[in-house]
């Protein structure tokens, strides 16, 4: 009688809900049926990092009713966990909003976005969806490497700049030097640059009305055949891979049945909601608005591809998503073999969701089956790892992270074997011996350094020792300046941030972009404990800095080596000869400590015991490295 009872109050539920759905779709349809494209905005933020992002999405999202004024809740659109410890934003989050100007009801599509730019690439995906951006610019510290990064971006997408002063309430601001910083760099009249505190709110809604005034509708084609540009996708556990898509022409209706640019197979959309930023399930979206598509757990896309009208399938081309260039590959290997499956999922999952990660399988004699990553620079390759535990429950082994390298080969064989003269390696045990290259090529950036004046002399003496290359600098204002050097991307992807951090006070900022490969001196060198090889440490290296790479890594290890019971010999090698060794003592037993007395004999039995057993134990051995070593040995 009670599963009965239990039963029918399950149905019942069940049957609320459903109705409960089913009405609010039809009230969310309704409202949006009468939708005008000329009152729809889409727009990013988009800023160096800290400069007060997510806090303005906070206020935009109070303003427009979405988010109570006071709510205890900080930085809403930051929904991962490791956004929220580390305090930076790490995905590109869009949030539909209402607000009403003019007696006239506007549909503002606001993507909050990442100011790292080791997550640029949620940058420029996102603003593939825009036609505007609020640059926002720290009126305590003025222009920075990434402001002027993501203004370029904007120029380059053509996209209406509202260039926004956060933070104007703090005692240091001082707004009319950083409008004229902004005149200097990017020629901005002073006249059209706004000041807000996000903090405080002030100045918001005059920044919600510009966004309206300024940035253009979406210019795009309702009496058409549907077709979205998807820039974003994700895994549910119930409804399969959804998508973040831009509708650039026609309209969407749940139960359409449309393709993917890139499959010829059939789908059916089952799932269509603005995100507010939780879901709004609707019935029927049009050509300008950013909305979630879901078509089933075997309907997924990927970022970059169309999701077309049948009738479209064969008929427009794809667009592709721009271009990644990994900075930084490394090995990613189960703790333990038996978790092989439960870390492959994992990776499989999150890949999906980070686009910007390039996944290809790999094995390692002491590590097993794993797989090598390609990351856009270490605090990716940190947030990855961390998310693969928060968000999966699984554990990995990092190995050490390098860059990749290009090299011209010779000979018919190899040539034919890898069917080009020229062959990325990502994996320094992928290199070929020397006999078999023509050349080594190494990959630049060219590096921009916004510094005050007095940090000159330190900051180009550093570039200088990372093997820089100075180009012509500019004058920011009286006291900053911006210098730009092209540099090796193996001298700055590990270190280079916080030592520039370090001689600068903190104030110097920096950002890079690629510069292609150049051709270089370089040599594998391999690491040998106790005379065996470990793979994982294997790294290629500069032939000017290798005794000093060498002697660094020998003394880093031999750190974070924990001592064993026999004696540990760390040696650099490279073409057989030992540049760097270093010995970590075995633990010590005086084995003849219990001995008071009587012939010579008994101490020189129990001293040879002691030898042979820690003869055999040498034979047998199995030094065991931490698990952070892989990462932390790198770091200087």
């Amino acid at each position: 009688m009670v599963k009965n009872i239990n039963f029918i109050k399950y149905l019942y539920y069940n049957s609320v809900k459903y109705h409960q759905r089913v009405l609010m779709r039809r009230m969310s349809s309704d409202s949006r049926k009468y939708v005008d494209v000329e009152k729809i905005r889409n727009f990013s933020i988009v800023a160096h990092v800290d400069h007060g992002k997510s806090t303005l999405a906070d206020r935009l999202l109070e303003l427009t009713g979405v988010k109570k004024p006071g709510d205890e809740q900080s930085q809403v659109l930051d929904q991962l966990q490791v956004e929220k410890e580390r305090g930076i934003t790490v995905k590109a989050v869009t949030a539909t909003l209402d607000y009403t100007y003019n007696n006239e009801t506007y549909l503002l599509n606001l993507i909050d976005t990442p100011g790292h730019v080791d997550f640029s690439n949620e940058v420029v995906r996102s603003v593939t969806a825009c036609q505007g951006v609020i640059m926002l610019v720290d009126a305590n510290e003025g222009i920075q490497a990434q402001t002027v990064a993501v203004h370029s971006l904007a120029k380059r997408n053509n996209l209406v700049i509202i260039p926004t002063l956060n933070k104007v309430d703090l005692p240091r601001a001082n707004p009319d030097k950083v409008k004229e910083q902004l005149q200097s760099v990017f020629k901005i009249d002073p006249n059209t640059v706004l000041s807000i505190s996000a903090k405080k709110g002030w100045g918001v809604r005059e920044l919600l009305e510009a966004v309206i005034m300024r940035i253009p509708p979406p210019k795009v084609v309702l009496d058409d055949h549907f077709s979205a540009h998807i820039i974003d996708t994700w895994h549910d556990k119930y409804r399969g891979v959804l998508c973040l898509a831009y509708i650039t022409s026609g309209t969407v209706k749940v139960g359409q049945a449309v393709k993917w640019q890139s499959d010829s197979k059939l789908q059916t959309v089952k799932h269509l909601a603005l995100l507010r930023p939780t879901e709004e399930p609707i019935d029927e979206a049009i050509a300008g608005q950013v909305v979630m598509v879901g078509c089933g757990p075997k309907g997924g896309g990927s970022v970059g591809d169309q999701l077309v009208a049948k009738e479209l399938a064969n008929a427009s081309e794809r667009l592709s998503a721009p271009a990644v260039k990994h900075m930084v590959y490394a090995g990613i290997f189960p703790a333990d073999q038996s978790q092989h499956i439960l870390l492959s999922d994992a990776i499989k999952k999150l890949a999906l969701n980070d686009s910007a990660v390039s996944v290809t399988i790999d094995s390692s004699p002491a590590l097993g089956q794993g797989w090598r990553i390609g990351f856009l620079g270490l605090l990716h390759l940190d947030v990855f790892t961390q998310r693969l535990l928060q968000e999966h429950k699984a554990e990995a082994i990092l190995t050490a992270p390098s860059v990749p390298y290009k090299v011209k080969i010779k000979g018919a064989k190899l040539i034919k074997h890898y069917k080009t003269d020229e062959i990325l390696i990502t994996n320094p045990l992928q290199l070929p011996d020397p006999n078999n290259v023509v050349e080594y090529f190494e990959p630049f950036v060219k590096g921009t350094i916004i510094t005050p004046v007095e940090y000159i002399g330190a900051v180009t003496s550093l570039c200088i020792d990372r093997r820089g290359t100075p180009l012509p600098s500019s004058a920011v204002d009286d006291t900053m300046t911006m210098l730009q050097f092209i540099l090796p991307l193996s001298e700055i992807v590990v270190d280079f941030h916080d030592t520039l951090k370090s001689i600068t006070s903190g104030f110097a900022s920096f950002d890079y972009e690629d510069d292609g490969f150049h051709s270089s001196s370089l040599v594998r060198m391999d690491i040998l404990i106790n005379g065996m090889l470990v793979d994982e440490l294997s790294t290629i290296v500069h032939a000017s800095r290798l005794e000093y790479n060498a002697r660094r890594l020998a003394e880093k290890l031999k750190e974070m080596i924990p001592r064993q019971m026999v004696q540990v010999a760390i040696q650099a090698v490279v073409g057989g000869k030992v540049l760097a060794r270093e010995t970590i003592k075995a633990y010590r037993k005086d084995v003849t400590a219990k001995l008071y007395g009587g012939d010579v004999t008994r101490r020189k039995k129990l001293l040879k015991q002691q030898a042979e057993g820690k003869k055999k134990m040498r034979s047998v051995a199995n030094i065991k490295i931490p698990r952070d070593t892989f990462i932390d040995v790198l770091k200087k």
